[in-house]
């Protein structure tokens, strides 16, 4: 008997090497085929990881796996797209959202009379000829994703996660102010100014979007 590795092939003559060259060729081909299928298992996990964790983006309020998986979906349907600011500045977006301060929260409105959270972004940046949708988490596509706090600047949006029971996963939106500070259509208080270290605020903040031309 010969004994290579696990494989025994018995001698006899005429028979025996030949025997035992076929099993190893057998053995070898196997293995390279399970090393090809575990790089390309290891490239698919890669990419999809890279789509839904997004490179240099730490996501940090996210609580479980349930909001990962939401936040994943989100991204993977689609997220950064282009918006067109036309020469919109920061400033006069601010300048216009704090026109609005005081006016209260209504569900779907637009106007001095009343708007919620994405109609006041709607509405002020219509104000500069940029058409935006009206509804926080389709608002939340437009633009580069910025996910640290101290990475806004003056007239990027904000989006927030959980400040109401819904299906969504993005449910509330504003405009950065800079200093801290985001505008924003509060159901309990209207349009106002808000810190974003507030506890309350800051522990739902999800990520902001540069949409502007800076």
């Amino acid at each position: 008997m010969r004994f290579r590795g696990k494989v025994i092939v018995a001698t006899k003559p005429g028979g025996a090497i030949g025997a035992e060259f076929m099993m190893m060729k057998v053995f070898n081909e196997t293995n390279s085929k399970l090393m090809v299928l575990f790089v390309v298992a290891c490239q698919l996990i890669s990419a999809s990881c890279q789509r839904q964790l997004y490179p240099g983006q730490s996501f940090q309020n996210i609580e479980n796996s349930a909001e990962r998986k939401k936040l994943n979906d989100f991204l993977n349907s689609g997220a950064e797209k282009h918006l067109d600011t036309k020469t919109a500045s920061a400033d006069a977006i601010i300048e216009t959202a704090e026109q609005y301060i005081g006016v209260p929260h209504c569900m779907g409105g637009t106007t001095m009379k009343c708007m919620d959270c994405s109609g006041l972004l709607v509405t002020v940046f219509a104000k500069q000829g940029i058409t935006l949708p009206h509804n926080s988490e389709e608002q939340a596509r437009y633009g580069k994703i910025i996910s640290r706090i101290d990475e806004l600047r003056k007239g990027d949006l904000v989006f927030f996660i959980r400040t109401y029971e819904t299906s969504h996963f993005i449910t509330h939106s504003g405009i950065f102010a800079g200093s801290s500070k985001f505008i924003h259509a509060s159901s309990k208080n209207g349009v106002i100014i808000t810190s974003m270290n507030d506890p309350w605020w800051n522990q739902r903040f999800v990520f902001g979007t540069r949409v502007l031309k800076q």
